[in-house]
């Protein structure tokens, strides 16, 4: 009887200890790496390489007003053990860096883009060509009187096809009261003797207005000629008729005189 007894208690046991290995085990789940932060006076920072062993880190640093500063540009050439710094002034707050070689000559250029409270130019572009472990400065062009029309910032610069694309909406009105006109102006900007060129890949729809309200106002104009010339030959036409009539009644009444 004892013996029964143990052995139905070892089987609830088993029976106990397999239902609870079938329980499942919370997953530990790894923590997400947090971005490090920057310790001031450095605002911001972007790595960017270009190939193996040639590395360009973009800095901003500097201290009190957010509105000004200092850019700084690390290029480390690993593999000839050279490290050359290139700075500069910084109007704003940078949004961003860019790598290219729009000229196709093996030299890669870094392109800083950064946003000011200027209500004339919103956007800057600091451009650099490095060659041979030197810092050419290039001077991006500001926009002419046709690219400036409707513009209001809120700039979008990207490479594409090694060129770099520049994309803004068009405003259309002036102050406070400039309304979006749902439009976009792209611009595309290459390099030529270290020189940058500018090329408007779309049209606007304001030109597009503006050629229509041309367009139909030129048929209006030519009806209303029209209509003056018809009228004056109308009235040319009753005025000689009743001339021709007012003739037609003297030479009646001579005639009739002269028979009396």
């Amino acid at each position: 009887m004892t013996n029964r007894f143990y052995l139905f208690a070892l089987l609830i046991g088993a029976v106990i200890a397999g239902c609870g290995g079938n329980q499942q085990k919370p997953v530990a789940t790894a923590p997400v790496a947090k971005k490090p932060e920057l310790m001031p006076p450095f605002r911001f920072h972007k790595l960017i390489e270009v190939s193996p062993g040639q590395s360009y880190d973009i800095l901003s640093w500097g201290r009190g007003s957010l509105d000004a500063g200092s850019f700084m540009i690390l290029h480390s050439d690993s593999s000839a053990i050279k490290y050359t710094t290139t700075t500069g002034d910084l109007d704003g707050t940078i949004v961003d860096a860019y790598n290219a070689d729009m000229d196709l000559d093996g030299n890669p250029e870094i392109l800083i883009q950064a946003k000011s409270k200027d209500t004339t130019n919103y956007a800057s572009i600091y451009a650099f060509e490095f060659s041979n472990n030197k810092a050419n400065k290039l001077d991006f062009p500001k926009l002419n009187s046709s690219q400036r029309k409707g513009y209001r910032g809120n700039d979008n610069f990207y490479i594409r096809d090694g060129k770099l694309m520049r994309e803004f909406p068009i405003y259309s009105g002036s102050g406070k009261e400039a309304k979006p006109t749902g439009a976009k102006r792209q611009l595309e900007y290459g390099l030529r003797g270290n020189e940058f060129t500018v090329k408007q890949l779309s049209k606007d729809s304001t030109d597009v207005a503006d050629k229509k309200r041309a367009v139909a106002a030129t048929p209006v104009k030519q009806n209303v000629e029209k209509k003056t010339t018809t009228t004056k030959k109308k009235s040319e036409k009753k005025h000689k008729s009743s001339s021709s009539k007012s003739k037609k009644k003297k030479k009646h009444r001579r005639r009739h005189r002269e028979e009396e």
